[in-house]
């Protein structure tokens, strides 16, 4: 049985993997120390669980396209007085298999069993297929 549970989150705004990466890159995207970090509202309730080896799953254009293990959660307070949780990431990007998900509202729990396999790091230099093409092929079960 797995200790940890991941993360979901669409990715507002990319058009790629590749462009996740250049705004993670960005200092509006990152925490002091220089790693990326995504802030969000709501606070994890199952925080142990996450920091126990969880990654960030991030849906680009309709699909699952890669995760980012979640190093911890730092509390932010914005201008505006509210609390906040800053979701820190390790910097690696792991592309994973192509999985298809209908758009929804801030992020979800994903179980580990649920969670799309990373793709084989033989894999990693091949030139990525288009993600129209590469989500109707999920969506037929081919990838």
């Amino acid at each position: 049985m797995d200790k940890f549970i991941n993360l979901i989150k669409l990715s507002v705004g990319s058009e790629s993997v590749d462009s996740l990466e250049e705004w993670q890159k960005t200092k509006q995207a990152q925490a002091d120390d220089g790693l990326p970090r995504h802030v969000t509202r709501m606070w994890p309730k199952r925080e142990p669980e996450i920091l126990q080896g969880g990654s960030i799953f991030w849906v680009i254009k309709g699909s699952v396209q890669c995760r980012q293990r979640i190093i911890r959660l730092d509390e932010v307070i914005g201008t505006d007085g509210i609390r906040r949780c800053a979701i820190v990431l390790d910097p690696t990007v792991v592309r994973t298999q192509t999985a298809l998900r209908r758009p929804f509202q801030g992020w979800r729990y994903l179980q580990p069993a649920d969670s799309p396999a990373d793709l084989a790091t033989s894999r990693s230099s091949e030139e990525r297929l288009p993600t129209d093409l590469a989500n109707a092929l999920a969506e037929i079960g081919v990838i």
